[in-house]
Parts: structure tokens; C-alpha cells; sequence
């Protein structure tokens, strides 16, 4: 006999934790190969993780609503034969969410702090983690030993998830204290200078509601608080700012009128107006590179391929955004095979982990629910995301070789927000005009 275990997969570029919803199998039962043992939810997308070997389950080691990260144990399998690398409980490292083990990090950090300062005096003062700031037992162990008293750890800016200290951190601002209280032998100094921390930006705080008699309290679901978090951080991260350019889309929707029903009938597919709009964006994006971009500290990561990704509202009210990979090689009847493929799927709870990773660029339909536009938010760490409107029928100024008239046309509103961290108002409005001008001036060649 021999003992398996099974270990969270990699999800894909950017996850690193998911939250263990529902075991389909317990303790005792048996398990057959790629069968599905239990269901899980990032921040992305729900899946599944299959068996990997054939046996009985005999130990689950994350239940459910807890959270694993990847490559961590999940549970004990034990089959007929041994796992060609069976690994031993000693070799499972069961890791925290940004830490190392407290014991084997205190030692790391031991010998690190050897190389950057000598000690400043061990503090009697607690430690404690409050409300809005969570301390590992290795933050509180270092400041402690280095005389950081709570206020002082309070100010530290820290890069981790949700703003948490981590010891890289805490190191960071103990060299930098250090440095700065011992003068250098060329320079005299007559009183040691103390850097300033660099404060963390103050947390709003709810304010608590007290709900009165006959109104109705609903929770939010995992997926509504998970987007709620990203769109505030979202927020908190990029300088948004918008241009607006409205575009007329008659003769594009007189070409798509003509063409939609022979599509149909050579692709098997139903042509809509998102792999046109998608279409415009990809020229926009190739005209203007930066904007297929993401910011890393001071850095600019300018992207090689263009990933589009599609907002996706679905039955519950709560929007996905799956991704279309290297969309610039794409025509436009598999553009439309893309986005009619992941619309169903999204709909249908049947996308994969990396259908929705990835993007380097958004485009959302506001029009598809009546709206003239609307301020799209970032999606991070992208740089920029496209509102389409929907199309009315306005009356417009043409303009003849024999005289400007009234007449109908079809128009439709774009909204473009933008990264100001980067992307400057000039940019950011050429880049939405060449969108508008390719939809404009529409090539009825793409497909006949």
C-alpha cells in the first residue's frame, strides 16, 4: 500500500490560493482516476480538481470554506502500488498565506539581520494584531526583538496582500532606520537622522448600518464580495480618468445586416457586433502598444500579445471576464467563434481556470442593458477597458459636397478609461478615436 498525496493545482498566471467549496468525496470512499474529489473557487472561476490515481481517500487536510494554496496537500489518497515519489508528511510544507513557518523563518532572519544591523534592544511591549492589520507571529517576533514598538509597526507600509507587513518589509525599514542613525566616516554627522516611515494610506472605514424594521438584509455571495474587492482596489491602484468619442456605426450595421445571415449559414456561427468592436480595439491596440501595457513599481511592461478580455454578465447578476488569447491572430470569423465559445460557457459556469487569466486589455458592451455609456473601472493590472454603448437612431448633421442635411443615422457612444499613471489625455483619446474611425470606416472586405 501506498499513500498519494493530492496537491492543489496550478490555476494559472496570478493564482496562488483557492477556497475549498464542497468535497464530493469522504473520508472511506473510494476514488477512480480523474474522477472529481472535490470543487473550488478563486477569485477568477470554480473548478474541480480530479484524482490523480486510483484508491481509497483515507485523510482530507483542508475542509471546506478553508483556503489552500497551490501545491499544497489537500488530502491522503492510498492506493495498490506507491506513487513513484511518494512524499512523506516531513516533506509536506504546509504554507502560509505570504509567510515562511515561523520557526525556519526566524533562523533565516536571524542571520540576515546580522548582515544589515546589530540589534536595537528587545521591547517588552505586545505585539498584537488589530482589526484593520494582521501581524504574523514572525512580523511581532522581529519587532519585538528590534525594540519596534505597535505605533511604530502601525506606520510601516507593507506590500503584501491587503497591506500586510511581511518581513521583507520590516527588514526594509529596520535597514533604513539603521543606515540612516549611523553617519558615514567621510560625512560627519553630529545627531543620527531617523528616516520617516512612509505611512499607508488611511483605510476608510465602513460605516455601520443598522437595518430598520421591514428592510430586507442580503448577504453578498463569495463571487459578489470577491468583485467588490478587486474593483476597490482597482480603484485605489490606477489614476482613472476617461475620454468619451461618440462613433457612427451605420454603415457598419448596414454591412453586418447584409452579411449576418450567410455567416450563419458558412460558419455555423451568429454574427454580433462584440468580435467587430473587438476587431476595432485590436487595431487600436497594435496603433497604440502602450496601451497594451501593466505597471510593475516604477516599471512599464509593455505586452508582446494582445489577450482580449470580454466582460460577461451573468445569470446571478455578477459579471466574469474571460479572455481571448493572442486575439490579434485571430480573423474575424474566429474572433466571433471565440466570443460566441466563451459567452456560452461563462453562462453555462463551465469555464476553466485559465479562460479567464491572462488579459492584457478590456472591452465591456454597457449597450447590451440600454446604457448611452458608462465609466468602466480598470481591470488590473491593465492599464485600460472600453465601454461600448448601445446604438440608437439619432437625428445627425451630414455633411454633402451640395450642402449639410438632417437625417437618421446610428450612433453609439464609446467611453474609454485609462490608466493616468501612464497614459496621458492625448493617448488615451487617440487611442479611442482610432477605435471609433476603424468602425467609421469599416473594411466590408473582412468577410463577403
Amino acid at each position: 500500500m501506498g499513500k498519494y498525496q493530492l496537491k492543489l493545482p496550478s490555476m494559472g498566471e496570478s493564482v496562488a490560493e483557492a477556497t475549498v467549496t464542497r468535497w464530493l468525496k469522504q473520508v472511506g470512499d473510494s476514488v477512480e482516476l480523474d474522477e472529481s474529489l472535490l470543487e473550488i473557487a478563486t477569485d477568477k472561476v470554480d473548478s474541480d480538481v480530479p484524482a490523480e490515481v486510483e484508491g481509497t481517500l483515507v485523510e482530507i487536510k483542508i475542509q471546506e470554506n478553508e483556503v489552500a494554496q497551490v501545491g499544497q496537500v489537500l488530502a491522503i489518497i492510498e492506493t495498490d502500488a506507491a506513487p513513484e515519489e511518494a512524499a512523506t508528511e516531513a516533506e509536506v510544507a504546509v504554507a502560509e498565506v505570504e509567510e515562511e513557518p515561523v520557526a525556519e523563518a526566524v533562523e533565516s532572519y536571524t542571520e540576515e539581520l546580522q548582515q544589515l544591523v546589530q540589534p536595537q534592544g528587545v521591547t517588552s511591549e505586545k505585539i498584537v494584531s488589530e482589526e484593520s492589520r494582521f501581524y504574523s507571529p514572525l512580523v511581532k517576533n522581529i519587532a519585538q526583538q528590534e525594540g519596534i514598538s505597535q505605533a511604530e509597526l502601525n506606520q510601516i507600509s507593507g506590500s503584501g496582500r491587503a497591506g500586510r507587513v511581511t518581513k521583507k518589509d520590516i527588514l526594509d525599514y529596520i535597514s533604513n532606520r539603521s543606515q540612516a542613525a549611523v553617519p558615514q566616516e567621510s560625512v560627519p554627522v553630529p545627531t543620527p537622522v531617523v528616516e520617516k516611515p512612509i505611512l499607508a494610506p488611511p483605510q476608510p472605514q465602513a460605516v455601520p448600518i443598522t437595518p430598520q424594521k421591514g428592510e430586507k438584509i442580503i448577504p453578498m455571495d463569495r463571487m459578489g464580495q470577491l468583485i467588490s474587492e478587486h474593483m476597490t482596489k482597482s480603484l485605489q491602484t490606477s489614476a482613472h480618468v476617461q475620454s468619451f468619442v461618440e462613433v457612427d456605426v451605420t454603415d457598419l450595421w448596414e454591412w453586418r445586416d447584409s452579411v449576418k445571415n450567410q455567416f450563419q449559414n458558412n460558419e455555423g456561427e451568429k454574427l454580433t457586433f462584440t468580435p467587430l468592436f473587438m476587431y476595432a480595439v485590436i487595431q487600436a491596440l497594435k496603433a497604440y502598444p502602450l496601451l497594451n501595457s501593466s505597471v510593475s513599481g516604477t516599471n512599464i511592461i509593455q505586452k508582446k500579445e494582445i489577450h482580449l478580455g470580454m466582460a460577461t454578465a451573468l445569470p446571478d447578476g455578477n459579471l466574469i471576464v474571460p479572455v481571448i488569447r493572442n486575439a490579434d491572430h485571430l480573423n474575424l470569423v474566429g474572433l466571433a467563434k471565440a466570443v460566441n465559445d466563451l459567452s456560452i460557457r461563462a453562462r453555462e459556469g463551465n469555464l476553466q481556470p485559465d479562460d479567464v487569466q491572462g488579459g492584457t486589455y478590456t472591452l465591456t458592451n454597457v449597450g447590451n442593458f440600454g446604457s448611452l455609456t458608462g465609466t468602466p473601472i480598470i481591470n488590473q493590472p491593465q492599464v485600460g477597458i472600453l465601454a461600448v454603448g448601445v446604438i440608437r437612431k439619432v437625428p445627425a448633421v451630414i455633411e454633402t459636397p451640395d450642402g449639410d442635411f438632417i437625417g437618421i443615422r446610428k450612433k453609439m457612444m464609446l467611453c474609454h478609461s485609462y490608466d493616468h499613471r501612464i497614459i496621458n489625455g492625448a493617448q488615451g483619446g487617440l487611442f479611442v478615436k482610432h477605435v471609433a474611425d476603424v468602425l467609421e470606416q469599416w473594411d466590408t472586405s473582412l468577410y463577403k
